[in-house]
């Protein structure tokens, strides 16, 4: 199975990161106000940023740790990796 963890930027630009093992039907829940708490009512989103994982455990391991970064770094860590695909 494949996890992903993800960071979403909210209409009223707080950010919010995720974990979910089907990206397309979480970021549909989330547009929906079916996702989480957190998002309903912040639309609409734009998806900033997606990590791969083999397991709900790392992917659960990065999430903390993404959760843990100041709002700078998560951007910085979304601009890292945008160029790193580049």
């Amino acid at each position: 199975m494949n996890w992903v963890v993800y960071i979403l930027r909210c209409a009223d630009q707080s950010l919010y990161t995720g974990i979910t093992n089907d990206l397309v039907a979480r970021c549909a829940a989330h547009t929906n106000g079916t996702g989480a708490k957190y998002t309903r009512g912040r639309g609409p989103f734009f998806l900033l940023h997606e990590e791969h994982f083999v397991t709900r455990g790392d992917a659960l391991k990065r999430e903390i740790a993404i959760k843990k970064l100041t709002r700078e770094e998560k951007y910085d860590l979304c601009a890292r990796k945008k160029a790193d695909s580049n």
